[in-house]
């Protein structure tokens, strides 16, 4: 099994944005802090068994993935990581910017682009190369999690090259709000996020930084040790 601890390359939006507060109710924990949340009455409403339908996702914090959970590699550093994230960051590069909205993806609830932006998967791309280096070989046990058996072929490849399947034309940018849900349930939770987004009245979003996120053992959550401005 990958050891710990783990590290992953996400969006995160800002701190003070409306944006976090947005996820991190909804999800009940605070990625930037640690913090546990209340969950809105809304949600609870809707759902009174929310804590368990967020349960995926709050693991994470509310984010988008760029580079997925990894081990390090030998010799490698977290001082090193954060080095690599700003040299990274600092490199001129287009902010992809999207129209976000809420919608369901593979059966569960997220953020995403109402259409595609060009820029968004290359952004992906290369965090995705950029940070390799620093990534620990997947465990066998690690590589049957992901279930190779169902994934497709170019998804087992990308997992064998870069320890994840959904990466380069297989990146679908989402912040997760819940996780899988049935079609009849999905209704009046999926309402009840619009309604909530809406209310941000967050018409574009300016994906303009990275966030390092570390995970110290199995049984934690994910916390943001660092975030970087990409230069333009």
């Amino acid at each position: 099994m990958t050891g710990f601890p783990r590290y992953a390359i996400y969006f995160a939006a800002g701190s003070d944005s409306a944006l976090c507060r947005f996820g991190a109710e909804l999800l009940g924990y605070d990625a930037y802090t640690g913090d546990e949340l209340p969950f809105p009455q809304q949600a609870l409403h809707v759902a009174t068994d929310w804590r368990e339908v967020s349960a995926d996702p709050r693991k994470y914090g509310f984010h988008a993935t760029l580079k997925a959970p990894m081990a390090l590699s030998p010799g490698k550093t977290e001082a090193d990581l954060k080095a690599a994230c700003a040299a990274f960051a600092a490199e001129a590069r287009p902010h992809p910017v999207i129209s976000p909205i809420v919608d369901s993806i593979s059966g569960f609830i997220a953020v995403i682009p109402a259409a595609p932006v060009d820029a968004l998967p290359q952004l992906a791309a290369d965090c995705v190369r950029e940070f390799d280096p620093f990534r620990a070989a997947l465990t066998a046990e690690d590589r049957a999690r992901r279930k190779p058996e169902k994934l497709s072929e170019r998804q087992r490849d990308y997992l064998d090259r870069w320890g994840y399947p959904y990466v380069m034309e297989e990146f679908r940018f989402h912040m997760t709000l819940t996780g899988r849900l049935d079609a009849e349930r999905r209704g009046p939770i999926l309402q009840m996020l619009r309604e909530r987004f809406a209310a941000l009245k967050l018409d574009a979003l300016t994906v303009d930084r990275i966030a390092l996120f570390k995970q110290d053992n199995a049984k934690a959550r994910f916390r943001i040790i660092g975030e970087w401005a990409l230069a333009r």
